[in-house]
């Protein structure tokens, strides 16, 4: 199976009809009480309470190429698959500490 997946940006996008923009403006002029929430429900406040920020975002990644000490790049690996991942982990785990400390400064 050959899938291809397909991105769009905004300004690839064609103009919209007249009848898009009555569609939308119809649906603009629903009251939020005729929104059909049954497979969305709304989120109440103790929802709120457990919820986690960030919890599905996945930052840009950016290929580099880097310079590495042998040991230390054999050490990655040593765990086998995803040394990339945890090198970014240990990264980005000094950065929030980095980060911390700066703010307590």
């Amino acid at each position: 199976m050959n899938e291809k997946i397909v991105s769009k940006k905004l300004k690839d996008l064609p103009p919209l009809t007249e009848a898009d923009r009555e569609r939308l403006a119809t649906l603009v002029a629903r009251p939020d009480s005729a929104i059909d929430l049954i497979d969305m429900p709304e989120l109440t406040e103790e929802d709120w309470k457990t919820a986690v920020r960030g919890k599905h975002y996945r930052p840009v990644k950016t290929q580099i190429t880097a310079h590495l000490d042998k040991d230390v790049l054999a050490w990655l690996k040593a765990d086998g698959r995803g040394y990339q991942t945890r090198m970014n982990a240990i990264l980005r785990r000094e950065m929030l500490q980095a980060r911390s400390s700066d703010q307590q400064r």
